[in-house]
């Protein structure tokens, strides 16, 4: 179960020093995304994730692939194959922020995630003072929407 947060960013409010961070860049594309099936590289690892329907809560499976299967899978992605760098910024009490700054079609878009053992915790949970509105319950913020939007010949590698 993935139970997260998910908060824009703008640029001026980035952390200082933000490549000091530990980081990796993901590509991601998605085969269905109701329910969602991505297939995503994450520096050198390719992974092949199920997230169930939900805003807060959602089951995930993830699941390893070879490169070989990845770069066949792309092939069958529908939509924008996303490109991102993800920070990893240490926040009190153990938590991690999930910074992702877009490439691409997406350059200039920022959102934070955070994720969480329960939902109590996560209902309980106060951002930073750097962290913008909040579009957990938005969809179009979803990675999987983000991918719907439809570039004049298929699927474009940012």
């Amino acid at each position: 179960m993935e139970i997260e947060r998910k908060f824009l960013i703008s640029k001026e409010q980035l952390p200082a020093r933000l490549e000091e961070y530990p980081h990796s860049e993901l590509e991601q594309a998605y085969l269905i995304t109701d329910p969602v099936l991505r297939i995503r590289r994450a520096d050198d690892r390719y992974i092949l994730t199920y997230k169930g329907p939900g805003f807060l809560a959602r089951e995930e499976h993830e699941f390893p692939l070879t490169e070989e299967a990845y770069e066949i899978l792309l092939q069958k992605a529908d939509g924008l194959i996303l490109s991102k760098t993800r920070y990893k910024i240490p926040e009190a009490g153990g938590l991690t922020i999930e910074l992702d700054v877009f490439h691409g079609i997406y350059e200039g878009l920022y959102l934070a995630e955070v994720e969480f053992s329960t939902e109590q915790e996560a209902l309980s949970y106060v951002p930073p003072h750097w962290f913008g509105e909040e579009v957990t319950h938005r969809s179009e913020y979803h990675n999987s929407t983000l991918s719907k939007k439809k570039p004049a010949s298929g699927c474009v590698r940012p």
